[in-house]
């Protein structure tokens, strides 16, 4: 097998399966391991995979998104350090965007005691929400994402335009120093750009995986945001050059 038939094959794995490892792709491929950490380092500087310890994980692009599934899994004990982190931040809203994806799920179960209006695109955040007494839930229509389970499109934009929103809480696919704030999708990029015109206080949960990652369409700055709430995982260095921004870095 070339190098180039082989580096397509790790990709594919590497999005079907969430990560590969050097050992297990040199012994499946039939390589040196070295050959194999060389497929890696190009298909790093290509952005197609991200280097992690002993391996690589898939970079989102225009043209592949990780699944929910997937989402579900990774970064968990982080992202639930995130959520509770989120919740605490309401300061007297009443009104809060709920943004598509895990992290927000897991932040509307620590809200569902609250009183309160929020705004959704997420199927899975407004069924949470669903029986919570002291919320009144308003989901976006339009049309629905498999992947993400989470509407988008002109009744989405529609909706969001007649409203007026206290906090939003948003995620990222990128969150980068020079790009600012990107996701691979052009019709979830302008969900997401609205909700953060429509919104007063915005505040990014997002792990530190998602920081100094560029996707392909870019939603927000980074100075639009009064937060950035990650997981201690991100280096204080790192940290203090988006503080540099203007938002507040916090690490839980």
């Amino acid at each position: 097998m070339d190098s180039e038939s082989r580096q397509s094959q790790i990709v594919e794995y590497a999005r079907a399966r969430g990560r590969v490892d050097v050992l297990g792709l040199a012994d499946e491929l039939g390589v040196a391991a070295e050959t194999i950490r060389r497929d890696l380092r190009t298909l790093a500087e290509r952005r197609l995979l991200r280097r992690v310890h002993g391996g690589a994980i898939p970079m989102e692009s225009a043209v592949f998104e990780s699944s929910l599934e997937y989402r579900s899994r990774v970064d968990l004990a982080q992202k639930h350090r995130i959520a509770g982190a989120a919740a605490e931040q309401l300061h007297g809203a009443e009104t809060v965007y709920l943004d598509e994806g895990f992290t927000p799920r897991l932040i509307a179960e620590k809200l569902a005691d609250r009183e309160l209006t929020v705004v959704t695109a997420s199927l899975l955040a407004a069924e949470v929400l669903a029986d919570s007494p002291g919320i009144t839930v308003l989901l976006l229509g339009g049309r629905m994402r498999g992947r993400t389970l989470a509407t988008v499109d002109h009744w989405a934009l529609r909706m969001l335009g007649e409203l007026s929103i206290d906090l939003a809480y948003l995620g990222t696919n990128g969150i980068s120093v020079e790009n600012g704030l990107t996701t691979p999708d052009p019709a979830v990029a302008a969900v997401k750009g609205e909700a953060v015109r429509r919104s007063a206080r915005r505040i990014l949960v997002a792990a530190d995986s998602k920081f100094g990652v560029t996707s392909f369409c870019r939603f927000a700055e980074v100075c639009d945001f009064e937060s950035l709430i990650t997981g201690a995982e991100l280096g204080i260095a790192q940290a203090r050059r988006y503080e540099a921004l203007g938002p507040t870095v916090i690490r839980v």
